[in-house]
């Protein structure tokens, strides 16, 4: 309703969120809409945006396969009748890369058996040479995972539509690419299984006759931040790993801005700047002033420039750049073409110097921002998922039987992590109730302070 929007809006204005790093007056381009749901309610969100636009205004879009080297070594091989196991063999000397996939020439030049079998028998040679003329053409066409496009008018009169057989929507015949060239804005809707964990731990809470609406949890609960602060985070969002641990543990987090914080310094480049973030937070080092007119831009990350926000704030105030303006700038700097570099560094040394700052100070300043630019995060992003992280968190600290046995059940086709959570819960003192058919059921289920070993977790 109206008062949640508006609480929203003093939420994003408190943790200093712009909506012009989303959509500008000076922006080129769409922005990227990547929107994650439940897992199990994505279905529903795109069936609710059909009822909502029209279904001849919802459609997926296409994607295209292409023959890469195995693939068409195999296509190839079965139209020249060659046995199953001798073209099986020959595949399997193309390393496989599916990331980045070995293109059929170098495979070739780097396994010296390939020349050996065409000298033995002429039509490997024969396959080897169709096969590299017929790399990279189209194979099929396939929808792509996450992609919808919504229409103002119905999709066709503005693309080429087809229907696939497997799929009740129909399907532009342009390409991601192409579309976004017609016109039409894409959509990511995505299933998150974090999600999913959150509510199918609710529910389970529920049955207590206990009632936890996520979006109005308190996000200062220092039960959380003590549990985060140990490094008690199996099943907690986004900082699992040993290097997040390590991290959390040295930070000592107090409030969700350190949450958000660490989701983006954690990535290659800026973690080096965690521990100058962690030591300026605790007293054990001076915060080193950029300039007083921008000090308090930074005071929230203890004096490091974190997030792309931050340089449109540092170009709007300094220099007296618009936030379109400084969004332009925050391209330029990430893609650093020259001339671009150039003419935004002329502009934003003249509008500083115009406002007080000397022009060896405003270039140092620029030159901080190009540096950061380059890895800067945008903390839109980072904000999202430290609020899902905190609410994992949350649950964790306050209902660890219900946030468990919902973690075991989303996860329960990995043996692995359900060791983790098992080990878990008996360190909380969680009793886990060997599977039985008396007991249990399908989903791991909670009762008093037991968790119900799921019976299709069952291996054999």
């Amino acid at each position: 309703g109206i008062e949640e929007a508006l609480e929203q809006q003093r939420e994003t204005q408190r943790i200093s969120l712009l909506f012009e790093r989303f959509l500008n007056p000076d922006r080129v381009s769409m922005p990227d809409f990547d929107i994650d749901f439940c897992q199990d309610r994505r279905e529903e969100v795109i069936r609710y945006v059909q009822q909502k636009y029209g279904r001849d205004q919802v459609g997926q879009i296409i994607t295209f396969g292409t023959l890469q080297a195995r693939a068409v070594l195999r296509d190839v091989g079965r139209v020249l009748q060659m046995p199953y196991g001798q073209v099986d063999k020959l595949s399997k000397m193309v390393p496989s890369n599916p990331a980045n996939p070995v293109k059929l020439a170098d495979a070739i030049a780097n396994e010296p058996r390939f020349a050996e079998e065409a000298e033995r028998e002429p039509i490997v040679q024969t396959l080897l040479d169709m096969a590299q003329k017929l790399e990279g053409l189209y194979r099929h066409a396939s929808t792509h995972a996450a992609g919808i496009v919504i229409g103002d008018r119905p999709l066709w009169e503005l693309v080429p539509m087809y229907r696939d057989p497997r799929s009740d929507m129909p399907v532009t015949q342009f390409n991601m690419k192409y579309v976004e060239q017609a016109g039409l804005v894409k959509f990511d809707f995505l299933g998150l299984k974090t999600l999913t964990v959150l509510d199918t731990a609710v529910k389970l809470i529920r049955r207590r006759g206990i009632e936890i609406d996520l979006a109005h949890i308190p996000l200062d609960d220092p039960d959380t931040y003590a549990m985060l602060s140990c490094g008690e985070v199996v099943g907690v969002f986004q900082v699992e790993s040993a290097g997040m641990r390590k991290a959390l543990i040295g930070m000592r987090p107090d409030c969700i801005e350190d949450i958000i914080a660490l989701v983006a310094l954690y990535r290659p480049g800026p973690m080096e700047n965690i521990p100058t973030y962690n030591a300026r937070k605790h007293g054990e080092e001076e915060i080193a002033s950029i300039h007083p007119k921008i000090d308090h831009l930074v005071k929230e990350t203890q004096g490091v420039i974190v997030y792309q926000e931050q340089v449109m704030q540092i170009a709007q105030e300094l220099a007296g750049y618009s936030l379109g303006e400084a969004d332009l700038l925050r391209r330029a700097m990430g893609k650093k073409i020259r001339a671009e570099m150039d003419k935004q560094r002329e502009r934003f040394v003249s509008g500083a110097m115009e406002r007080g700052v000397g022009k060896p100070q405003a270039d140092f300043i620029f030159d901080l921002l190009a540096k950061f630019a380059d890895y800067g995060f945008n903390k839109s992003h980072a904000a999202a998922y430290a609020v899902v992280s905190y609410q994992t968190a949350y649950l964790k600290a306050h209902y660890p039987v219900e946030f468990l046995a919902a973690s075991m059940t989303l996860d329960m086709g990995n043996t692995d992590k359900l060791a983790d959570f098992r080990q878990d819960a008996l360190r909380l003192g969680i009793d886990v109730v060997a599977p039985s058919v008396i007991s249990s059921f399908r989903a791991f289920e909670v009762a008093e302070n037991r968790i119900f070993y799921s019976l299709a977790a069952l291996k054999g």
